[in-house]
């Protein structure tokens, strides 16, 4: 007898780097749209495995900012600083089935392949070594994306054995996102089209971990005028707490949502966000290219590369 399908869970995962922009809202309401419209759930992660680049405050400003803007999480919100154990226990797994191993290469070591690694070539030993997946060559990986379709990637080529556990011993994102996805009984991962190509590895990784896959859908990245993604921009204006409904009414546009007289009409957050759900309709977002932000985040431009 076949299980029914778990009830739709989703989630949006900022890194605590500084406030939320134009392009996290766009990635938040679109992954919220996807649970709400569904009558699923809507979680929240921090994703601070890096403190080297968490910003101090970050993570209380975000949380601010999406409740400013009316996008609740159902449960706690998850930290991944408090996930050290978890990630430490599906290492082991790893390591234990030799999918995983140490690897004592440097970036200067793999330069000439340009960084992809397919076989150890460090000449002396480190004290620190990272610990990558065990690719083996000819593993490819396909998924159907519920906006991009069809996506297919030779790992072993294109990406080669990856990092698990950095050599200055931090969580390298993959491992922890895999873990963390199941840990939160995530069914439906929405984000930005940036994340496409980190896509196979996770599926890779769930399954060398007996773990199960989401479905996934791959949003719109929004870029600057000079076509850079808005983390790396400087057009990237941190969101205004104070009046949340110009940039929630920019980025349903951004999603390539029609407006419609009761959203118009909205005089705050809540209220524009329960019209949303009733006209949310997910046929209408972009499926290729990068959406073009105006020179207010507020008011992006309409077309898209």
């Amino acid at each position: 007898m076949t299980a029914p399908p778990a009830p739709y869970r989703g989630r949006f995962a900022p890194s605590p780097t500084g406030p939320l922009h134009f392009g996290s809202l766009v990635a938040a309401l679109g992954s919220w749209l996807f649970a709400r419209s569904a009558g699923g759930e809507w979680r929240v992660r921090i994703e601070d495995i890096d403190p080297p680049r968490e910003v101090a405050g970050a993570t209380q400003a975000q949380l601010r900012t999406l409740a400013a803007f009316g996008l609740h999480p159902d449960g706690q919100v998850l930290h991944q600083r408090d996930r050290n154990d978890a990630y430490a226990a599906a290492l082991r797994t790893l390591l234990a089935s030799g999918d995983a191993f140490e690897c004592h290469c440097s970036r200067s070591d793999l330069a000439a392949s340009h960084g992809i690694h397919r076989r150890c070539v460090a000449t002396h030993p480190r004290p620190d070594p990272a610990i990558r997946l065990r690719v083996p060559d000819g593993t490819r990986i396909a998924f159907d994306d519920a906006l991009r379709g069809h996506f297919e990637q030779d790992v072993a080529a294109e990406v080669g054995d990856f990092v698990l556990r950095r050599a200055d011993g931090l969580w390298a994102y993959q491992l922890a996102v895999v873990a963390d996805d199941a840990a939160q009984g995530i069914t439906d991962v929405v984000r930005g089209a940036d994340l496409l190509d980190s896509t196979p590895r996770q599926i890779l990784l769930q399954r060398q971990l007996g773990l199960p896959t989401p479905r996934y859908a791959h949003l719109p990245v929004v870029v600057d005028e000079e076509g850079r993604k808005l983390s790396k921009s400087l057009s990237a204006l941190p969101l205004d707490d104070d009046a949340p409904l110009p940039a929630l009414r920019a980025a349903w546009s951004a999603l390539g949502q029609a407006g419609t007289s009761r959203l118009d009409d909205a005089r705050d957050a809540d209220a524009f966000l329960a019209h949303a759900i009733d006209g949310f309709d997910p046929s209408r977002i972009p499926r290729g290219g990068t959406r073009i932000l105006a020179a207010s985040h507020n008011a992006p431009a309409t077309g898209h590369v």
